[in-house]
């Protein structure tokens, strides 16, 4: 029998097992497709480091003297 035959039985007869494949399938694809575009365009963003007087004030709610 082939293998599109057997898979279409699987389906038939068991489609909330396929159905869960098929969305773990998916879960384990994007990830390894997804992060590594987004990582190669976030490449030219440069952020730029604050400075530590704006950290201090932004953590205890006033300036430094």
């Amino acid at each position: 029998m082939p293998v599109m035959e057997k898979l279409k039985m699987f389906v038939v007869q068991e489609p909330i097992v396929a159905a869960s494949c098929l969305i773990g399938g998916v879960g384990l694809f994007l990830p390894a497709v997804v992060r590594p575009i987004l990582d190669s365009l976030e490449k030219g963003k440069e952020v730029p480091q604050p400075r530590f007087n704006d950290l201090v004030a932004g953590v205890t709610g006033k300036r430094p003297t």
